[in-house]
Parts: structure tokens; C-alpha cells; sequence
């Protein structure tokens, strides 16, 4: 037995975690790192999990190649030949890319999926991030002139948080790095703060704020737009910064009074001039809005206005309310302010945003005939039957394609049509470090792990991504040593990195034990605490520090962070205010009878985490909330019919006075096939959602699928 220390690696509160291991590394226990200055011991069920899902009999442990109706073991070489001569018969502009969430959780995610970006040289770019937090990346490029410079709160500091459709005490945060988040806001409450809770369901953590306020679904850029007027209106603004576009934004919020917005929200004018008053008068205040609020029809507006009110209330970039978090190795910042929609898709016109199209509309370009329609697909960790809108229309447009590729560890409702699985190896096999989520935390830090176990005769997850831009390219791709595609590709990176830095003579000072360790020497080096950027932070600083090094409280970065073409805020960006129009419109509108929203569950991440016996039962099941007095009005009994425009599905009920009244909830990622070789999953298949989910209706600014407020239409099954 021994025990390692190493990051968690299942969600994005990036819990430190002290690992055992017995004789044959397998892990026999999991607890919190309290020696970690940033989780202090805090563990999750997910996290404490993390040995089940690392060992799970499931997993796929070699290359698959289907073989009629199912598939076969391979070798390495094999696969990879076969989707070398595949892709070299399918046009570029014929194929496409889709890309999980847990990409964002790994090393190889970060660091060699833009190698294979730009070795597939198509447009059709798609993620999970279309369906989740594309708005506020679209509203933090427009309004700061970078997508990756979004401000989150300053929990630990701050005096009046407002939190609108978010749950950390079920998700652990998202867009917003914290881990231990519940005893983050109790602490809030400690020292005398205030939370307020803006949900359509009382969720675990409304139970624990001092204020909880139901919303209709959909509706929360009418009440923000509400609490703008009332600052403007009541001369409580307190701008504190270098803004652009401030008589246009007091122009668009003049229709959007309180008594205005009431009816549309379902909150008092009263209370939305309360919540105006308190979040101007606190000493520190800050607004946070998550994926209740982006997975909806206006949710970039929705994310332009959380971080305008945290301008005008003079909250912006000021210690106790929103800040930018300076990450020890978050990369180069952009030369050119961000722009949005720079191609649109070729069937529905549907905007561009970071590089990639709206996961909404990759059913179209599968099914429409035409130049540039899909015809293979590579797939890295994403599973988009169960997390895409319209799912039966993927599964159905998957099976038809030419070729397909997926880099997973599991045989799933996605990957079941590959004609290649490349699975990658356990995780503690893998290194770890946060590029991405250390851009969002609410305290600057740093940790690094490395793998924890040998990987034997497996290539690396990096390895495997390397190779794979390689073969889908033409490219040689059965290189070793230094030859082969990995290390192309990171001795490019390296290079054309020091020769930017004006470094090039320092290539032999980085160290680690291979060219990803080294890539990140480089990148901690360089970054805002790095050796060669008058710091002392390095791959050995965090080597010889395996608990984490706490870099600081969050420190005021404005303007230096801006990449606007004004080098001031821009809170009246174009693009928002055109939408805007159509925000207006929905003033008089009347909301359904009822309507479907998601939800998060404390055991669970997405699809990815339902084939461990420890995380389905008990309150991870898949059941549609619904409150008592809409299924006394309904004639429910124990299961309900619930049919969108999309579709149907027949699945058990569960009463709860938690959910407002005319508004019932289905969990996200479930409806698992019995077709797939996960046995745990496909004994608790629960029912998708996104059958209901009208991949039609898009958020219109970024394109992002809306999943919350669908109207729908439950009676008795």
C-alpha cells in the first residue's frame, strides 16, 4: 500500500486528493488533501468515487474496430492505419470534430487537441461547450475583447452575493473555481454576508441562503434588465471603471422597468428595486449566473447584464466582488480583440463563436445533402446523443456516416457507431493540471500531478491525440522516440514559443520527465509567476510542492486584461443590443402553462458518471419534479407523459413543493441504451432529455442550445 497525492479530475472544483494504492495500483481508498491550501480536505461524493471510476470493468483497455455489429480487439498500429486510409478518401471540409466536457479536465485536452483542430482544417468545430457556457464566454469577448477573461466572484471577500440558476451545492461550481463552494458560502453567511438564491426550484443551495426567490424559466435578463433600470433610475450607480457604451445601456434598460418586468419574471417590482438598493449599498457585492441561465433563449443577454450590474454597482474588478483570476499557465493573451461570427454553419447560418458551431445544428449538417456535408467524425470524449439537443436525430445521423472515430473509455450511446475506439489510459495514469478551470477560481493557484502509475506498454492520452492528428492529416504517425507525433508536435510548440518570448537559447534550461512536462515548465515559466517573468514559480516549484502552492487573493486587472479595441469595458457592445429588440418583444408575452428545466444531481457529471454503482440511486435517479399541486391539477399518478415539440417520453414523477408551480425538472445525461457495454448504466437507464429538447431554438447571439424553459405539456402517462 502507498499513498499519492494528485488532483481530482470530475468536475471543476479541483479538489486536492490523497490517494491509496495497493500492490497491483489499484486504488483502495480516496480522501481529501488537507494539506491542499486551496480544498483543505474537502471531498465530494464524485471525488470520493474516483477509485470506482479509475478501475471500472468497463472500461475499453484497447483499440476497438468494428466488426459487423459489434467490434474487436486491434492493435494500436491497426487502428490507426484504418483511419489513415479512411480520411484520406473524405475532403476536409467533410469532416468534423465534437468535443466533451471532460476534455476540459485533462492535460491532453488542452495541450494537443488544438493539434488536432487545426490537422482536421475544418470548420466543423463542435462541443459540449454550445451547450452549456458558450454565453458567458460571448459576453465577456464582447464586453473585454477576450472569451477566457471572465470574471467570477470574490466569494471568500465578498459582502451580497445574488447567484441566478446555479446550484454548487449539488454541482461544486462551474465558470466559477472553488472547491469546498458550500462551506465558501456558509462562510459568507459567518461573517455577517448575504445570499440570495434565484431559481425556479428551491434547490439545496436556496435551503441555505437567507433569500430565495422563484423565476419563471427563461426570464432572468428581464429581472437583471429590471435591477439596471432601478440603478439607473434611482441614481445608485457607481462606476468604477473605464466604460464605453454607457448612454446606450441606459437607453436599452428604459423599457425595462420593474413594474415592466414583474409579470414576465414572476418577482415584485419591489423586491427587483430591493435587490437594486442592496447590491449598490454593499460594501462589496457580486452577481453569478450559471447554466440555468445560459442554456436559455436570452442567455448571453442574460451574462452581458450579470457583469453590467456588477459595473455599475461599482463591483467590478474590486476585491469582494467580481475579479479576473491570473492563472499561473493560462497562456498567451490574444493579440486581437474577440470577434464573434466570423462564418456562420452552411445550413442554418448559425453563428461561429471561439472557433466552433452551435452542437445544435450537427444533426443538419449530417442529414443535408449538399458540398461540406459530414461524412466522418472524430469524437474525444463527448457522448452528444445524450447531451445534444434532439438526440434520437444524432443516433440516427450517426449511423450513417462513412467513418467515425472516437477517443473514450467507454463503448456508449455515441461511440456504439465508431468504426474506431481509441481509448485513453486510467486516470492514474495520467498527469493532471487545470489550465482551463485556474482561469476561473476564486483564488490564484497552482498544483501539479503526476501520473501515479505507470503506463506500461499504453500510449499516453497525449500520445494518442498526437498520433491521431497525424493520421487523420496524411501525416506520418507511427514515429517513436523523436519522431514521433507527440514529440512534432511539442517541439514546434516550444520552439515557436521561445522564439516569440525572444528565449530561444533557453531550450535546454526546461526540465521534466517528457515533452508535455516540459511544455509545461515552459508555460509556468513564462506565465505571470514564472521564473523568466520575474517570479519563481517552475514545474520544479510545483514538483517540490505536491499539496499546491497558494498564489494569492484575487488582485485588481483592469485595464491591463483588456483586449477591447477601446481599451475600456464595453457595456454596449453591438451584437447584444440588436437582441435586445427581440428581448423587448417578449415583454408582453405570456408564459406557457408549464415548462421543462434541467437539473444538476450532487453524484453526478453529465453522461460520464452513471456506470458506478455508488452514484445512481438514492437521489441520482432520474425522475421529473413536479409540485404536488400540478399533479392533483394534472390527474398524475405515479408516471407522467411530458411531449415538447420535439418529442415524448414516459418517465416516474416525483412530488416535490421544492419546484414552482408550472414548472416540472428532468435531469441532464440519462437514457442510456442497453446496446452499450456500460452494465451499470444500462440497468438505471433513465429516460433523455433531450428527446424534448427542440435543437431548433437557440439562444441567438451565441447559437447555444436552450434546454431550460421548453415548453411542454404533462398529463398522465
Amino acid at each position: 500500500m502507498r499513498s499519492l497525492l494528485r488532483t481530482c479530475p470530475l468536475c471543476e472544483a479541483v479538489c486536492g486528493l490523497t490517494v491509496t494504492l495497493d500492490d497491483a495500483d489499484r486504488v483502495v481508498s480516496v480522501r481529501g488533501d488537507r494539506d491542499d491550501p486551496f480544498s483543505k480536505g474537502f471531498l465530494c461524493p464524485k471525488g470520493a468515487s474516483f477509485g470506482k471510476l479509475d478501475d471500472d470493468p468497463d472500461l475499453v483497455s484497447t483499440p476497438l474496430i468494428r466488426d459487423g455489429d459489434g467490434f474487436r480487439e486491434a492493435s494500436w498500429d491497426e487502428a490507426f492505419e484504418l483511419i489513415a486510409a479512411a480520411f484520406a478518401d473524405i475532403p476536409s471540409s467533410s469532416t468534423a470534430l465534437y468535443l466533451g466536457n471532460p476534455n476540459v479536465h485533462t492535460v491532453a485536452g488542452t495541450l494537443y487537441l488544438p493539434a488536432l483542430i487545426r490537422a482536421m482544417s475544418t470548420r466543423h468545430l463542435y462541443s459540449a461547450s454550445t451547450a452549456d457556457q458558450m454565453p458567458k464566454q460571448v459576453a465577456a469577448g464582447l464586453m473585454f475583447g477576450d472569451p477566457l477573461t471572465v470574471p467570477v466572484p470574490d466569494l471568500d471577500r465578498t459582502d451580497f452575493l445574488l447567484m441566478l440558476g446555479a446550484n454548487p451545492l449539488e454541482s461544486n461550481g462551474s465558470l466559477c473555481t472553488a472547491p469546498d463552494f458550500p462551506g465558501r458560502l456558509k462562510a459568507l453567511k459567518a461573517r455577517g454576508g448575504k445570499l440570495v438564491v434565484v431559481d425556479p426550484r428551491a434547490t439545496r443551495t436556496a435551503a441555505i441562503a437567507d433569500q430565495h426567490l422563484f423565476i419563471q424559466p427563461g426570464s432572468d435578463a428581464y429581472l437583471l434588465f429590471g435591477i439596471v433600470h432601478t440603478l439607473f433610475d434611482e441614481g445608485l450607480t457607481d462606476v468604477r471603471v473605464e466604460v464605453a457604451g454607457l448612454d446606450e445601456l441606459r437607453a436599452a434598460a428604459a423599457d425595462f422597468a420593474p413594474e415592466a418586468v414583474a409579470a414576465r419574471t414572476g418577482i415584485a417590482a419591489d423586491t427587483i428595486r430591493i435587490l437594486a438598493r442592496e447590491l449598490s449599498a454593499a460594501p462589496s457585492a457580486a452577481v453569478y449566473a450559471r447554466i440555468g441561465t445560459c442554456t436559455a433563449e436570452f442567455g448571453t443577454l442574460t451574462q452581458w447584464l450579470v457583469d453590467v450590474v456588477n459595473t455599475l454597482t461599482g463591483n467590478l474588478d474590486s476585491p469582494g466582488g467580481a475579479m479576473f483570476a491570473n492563472a499561473a499557465a493560462g497562456g498567451v493573451a490574444r493579440s486581437r480583440p474577440f470577434r464573434l461570427g466570423r462564418w456562420v454553419s452552411r445550413v442554418r447560418k448559425l453563428p461561429e463563436a471561439m472557433g466552433e458551431l452551435p452542437v445544435a445544428t450537427l444533426a443538419d449538417e449530417i442529414e443535408t445533402p449538399g458540398e461540406g456535408q459530414i461524412r466522418a467524425l472524430v469524437t474525444v470524449a463527448g457522448n452528444p446523443v445524450l447531451s445534444a439537443p434532439s438526440g434520437a436525430r444524432l443516433d440516427k445521423g450517426l449511423a450513417g456516416l462513412e467513418f467515425m472515430v472516437s477517443v473514450d473509455r467507454y463503448v456508449n450511446e455515441t461511440t456504439r457507431h465508431a468504426n474506431v475506439i481509441l481509448p485513453p489510459p486510467r486516470s492514474v495514469q495520467s498527469p493532471h493540471f487545470d489550465f482551463a478551470l485556474l482561469q476561473f477560481a476564486v483564488r490564484n493557484y497552482a498544483r501539479y500531478s503526476p501520473p501515479l502509475v505507470a503506463l506500461g506498454d499504453r500510449p499516453s492520452e497525449a500520445a494518442v491525440i498526437a498520433r491521431l492528428a497525424a493520421a487523420v492529416s496524411g501525416q506520418p504517425h507511427a514515429g517513436t522516440g523523436e519522431a514521433s507525433p507527440i514529440n512534432v508536435i511539442d517541439e514546434l510548440v516550444i520552439a515557436g514559443t521561445l522564439h516569440k518570448a525572444g528565449m530561444s537559447e533557453r531550450r535546454d534550461e526546461l526540465t521534466g520527465a517528457d515533452t508535455t512536462e516540459q511544455r509545461l515548465d515552459l508555460m509556468l515559466k513564462l506565465g505571470p509567476y514564472g521564473a523568466w517573468n520575474d517570479g519563481s514559480l517552475s514545474l520544479k516549484t510545483l514538483l517540490d510542492s505536491p499539496h499546491g502552492v497558494d498564489l494569492g487573493a484575487l488582485q485588481p486587472r483592469l485595464p491591463g486584461v483588456l483586449r477591447t479595441a477601446s481599451k475600456m469595458v464595453e457595456l454596449a457592445p453591438p451584437q447584444l443590443l440588436a437582441d435586445v429588440t427581440r428581448l423587448r418583444e417578449g415583454l408582453a408575452s405570456t408564459a406557457p402553462a408549464m415548462v421543462l428545466i434541467g437539473r444538476r444531481q450532487l453524484r453526478s457529471n453529465n453522461s460520464w458518471m452513471h456506470n458506478v454503482e455508488g452514484l445512481v440511486g438514492g437521489s441520482n435517479r432520474c425522475t421529473l419534479l413536479v409540485h404536488p399541486d400540478d399533479a392533483t391539477r394534472l390527474g398524475l399518478g405515479e408516471q407522467a407523459q411530458i411531449t415538447s415539440a420535439a418529442g415524448s417520453l414516459t418517465v416516474p414523477i416525483e412530488l416535490t413543493p421544492t419546484i414552482m408551480p408550472g414548472v416540472v425538472s428532468l435531469p441532464h445525461g440519462w437514457g442510456h441504451a442497453a446496446s452499450t457495454t456500460q452494465s451499470v448504466a444500462s440497468a438505471h437507464p433513465g429516460v433523455n432529455a433531450n428527446v424534448l429538447t427542440d435543437d431548433s431554438v437557440v439562444d441567438a447571439v451565441s447559437g447555444t442550445a436552450v434546454f431550460n424553459g421548453v415548453p411542454v405539456t404533462v398529463g398522465p402517462a
